[in-house]
């Protein structure tokens, strides 16, 4: 089987079966991470570069680690240092790039749009790491098959999606994803920062107080306040959306279930998160980190065409 689309952009312009191609082929990537030799050699022809305009930990050393784990031979860009220092262009930067034989563009960028911009003008496949505000479609595609992992299903699942809606492309591609795969969604945090058009435009339920929205859920997945996307006040202070929005032990041992919670990265601890929840065993965030190298794997092996062994 292969994808319908020839980049990774959005999951907005994914098909259902395309998820499910993407999950499936990440369980079997996954059984080669246990392995003692973690290593295929599926793309061993194939030359990727990452091109982070953005800073990144997380993402970045996750989708290195899932190239090297696939034998493709990687160059590492970062904005800062480089030629876009002295005014060069995106496009500039990336045709340069190219002209040294590049297959695939791995691609994170403050600009939403940036990498569907790339994907009109160059022939290399384009994978999207996270545009502005827009979207972070392998975010999404992990946090998807945490979920099934830990709870064996995605349709009819109930996830609330809770704190910086406004801000976070994380948040996007996980209601297209899992509104695609037939689970029930609910955003959840202070008015200022859920968009007012968001429960007509993606039929989603919206709630204001943390404790109902933890009551009807079966997963939580708690988002970080962007401050740096933030150019106005949006709420008091960290302390009182701590008070307010925060999650500890204490609130998730009150419910009358348990909740499994999860956090994209990187968690401002004491804020939406204390050390309590994120650590305790309801937690699924490292086993969100680990699938993250699965997950790039599945979506790098299957734009390459799927051409070459899986073991």
């Amino acid at each position: 089987m292969q994808l319908s689309v020839k980049h990774l952009l959005g999951i907005r312009d994914l098909t259902r079966q395309d998820i499910q191609l993407i999950l499936d082929t990440a369980t079997e990537f996954k059984e080669v991470l246990q392995r003692p030799i973690k290593k295929v050699p599926s793309l061993r022809d194939v030359t990727i570069v990452n091109l982070f305009y953005e800073n990144s930990t997380r993402t970045r050393i996750s989708f290195e680690l899932a190239e090297k784990r696939l034998s493709a031979d990687t160059i590492n860009f970062t904005a800062s240092g480089s030629s876009v220092s002295k005014g060069e262009t995106l496009l500039d930067t990336v045709n340069n790039i190219l002209s040294m034989k590049v297959d695939m563009v791995v691609m994170r960028h403050s600009a939403s749009g940036a990498p569907h911009f790339l994907a009109k003008h160059i022939p290399a496949a384009i994978i999207n790491a996270g545009d502005g505000i827009n979207e972070h479609p392998t975010q999404g595609l992990l946090d998807a098959f945490s979920m099934r992992e830990k709870l064996g299903k995605l349709e009819g699942l109930k996830v609330a999606i809770i704190g910086d809606i406004m801000h976070s492309r994380v948040a996007m591609s996980n209601i297209y994803l899992l509104k695609k795969m037939g689970a029930e969604i609910m955003v959840a945090g202070p008015p200022t920062l859920i968009p007012k058009y968001i429960k007509e435009a993606f039929d989603v339920r919206v709630e204001y107080n943390l404790k109902k929205a933890l009551e009807w859920c079966d997963v939580a997945n708690v988002l970080r306040i962007q401050l740096e996307r933030q150019n106005q006040v949006l709420f008091s202070s960290l302390r009182e959306y701590s008070l307010a929005y925060g999650i500890n032990k204490r609130l998730l041992d009150s419910l009358n279930k348990e909740v499994v919670i999860m956090h994209p990265g990187p968690i401002n601890r004491g804020v939406e998160l204390d050390s309590d929840a994120a650590d305790s065993k309801q937690a699924i965030i490292l086993q969100q980190v680990e699938n993250g190298v699965a997950v790039r794997m599945a979506a790098l092996y299957l734009l390459s065409g799927g051409r070459g062994t899986m073991n």
